[in-house]
């Protein structure tokens, strides 16, 4: 469960990053400001699920995950 966990964690990583490389310097429309939102809460949910493995926090502390 914990590598699902991990791999959608990856995965929504990869969503935000290339929806930030495609949002326009002026006039961003508001659905994609609104996705982006969704995403990042998405990705903050599943990374503090109470699934995160022994040592996880650990680890993000030390830079190890990010």
């Amino acid at each position: 469960m914990n590598e699902n966990r991990s791999s959608r964690v990856a995965e929504l990583e990869k969503r935000i990053a290339d929806l930030k490389a495609r949002l326009p310097k002026h006039s961003t429309p508001a659905s994609m400001l609104i996705e982006l939102e969704d995403l990042e809460e998405e990705l903050a949910m599943t990374r503090a699920s109470p699934l995160a493995s022994p040592g996880a926090d650990e680890a993000r502390e030390a830079g190890e995950c990010d």
